[in-house]
């Protein structure tokens, strides 16, 4: 990818990197969570991050290793701009949705980076449609794009998958499918919004303080700073 001097709030060619390293409302159901062959619903109030002033819900009816729904419904957001959004889990992590305590490098501002800690790497992509694995994280051309700032989103047959980096032990750390979606239905899957342009000028670009992205130095930090989380429970 070509470095440039300024990005457009609705290119579609815009890419997100997440770091996969990983340094409890109540839920419905229709039996106690460690039945796993239960439909399991879940809720998240999601809350600003880094200022930004977004907010929103999340609604997810789970049941084994299938998300049957997912909706998100966000306001507050970036106009016009592309939002890439996860759910992120890790067996080490807090599973919570990170403070500014976590500003290691003490600029006023989380990264994605910085986050980490609190809400793990991300196990699913909540593209708007095909692939949804982690594999995906990349591919904001299939992320929600807000519309006067806002968006409305619902996908159904989510899959977990395996996902290296989530802390269990073994070989690079890696998750099952069924461990990762049995720790989601008991309330440990954090959804995580991105995407702010900090200074309001009408683009993610590199000429604001905010530089270059920690995680690829082709992409502003603007593009992949965290703006709103919420737990799922």
């Amino acid at each position: 990818m070509k470095r440039h001097s300024k990005m457009t709030l609705g290119a579609s060619a815009l890419a997100l990197v997440i770091a996969a390293t990983v340094v409890p409302g109540a839920a419905q159901a229709n039996d106690d969570r460690s039945g796993s062959k239960r439909d399991v619903i879940l809720h998240a109030e999601l809350t600003e991050l880094n200022g930004s002033g977004a907010s929103g819900t999340a609604r997810a009816e789970i049941r084994r290793e299938r998300i049957k729904t997912i909706e998100i419904h966000a306001e507050g957001l970036t106009p016009h701009a592309p939002h890439a959004q996860h759910i992120h889990y890790g067996e080490q992590a807090l599973n919570e949705c990170p403070t500014s305590a976590l500003d290691s490098n003490g600029d006023g501002r989380l990264n994605t980076v910085e986050g980490v800690p609190a809400y793990g790497p991300v196990v699913l992509s909540l593209t708007t449609k095909g692939d949804t694995s982690p594999a995906s994280f990349l591919d904001v051309s299939r992320m929600p794009v807000s519309v006067n700032g806002e968006y409305h989103y619902r996908e159904n047959n989510l899959r977990f998958t395996a996902v290296a980096g989530t802390g269990y032990p073994g070989a690079e750390g890696t998750g099952t499918a069924k461990q990762i979606a049995e720790a989601v239905r008991n309330g440990e899957g954090v959804v995580v919004i991105h995407g702010q342009d900090h200074d309001g000028n009408g683009t993610y670009n590199f000429s604001d303080p905010e530089g270059a992205s920690e995680l690829d130095p082709n992409l502003p930090a603007e593009a992949t700073d965290p703006v709103a989380c919420g737990v799922l429970k």
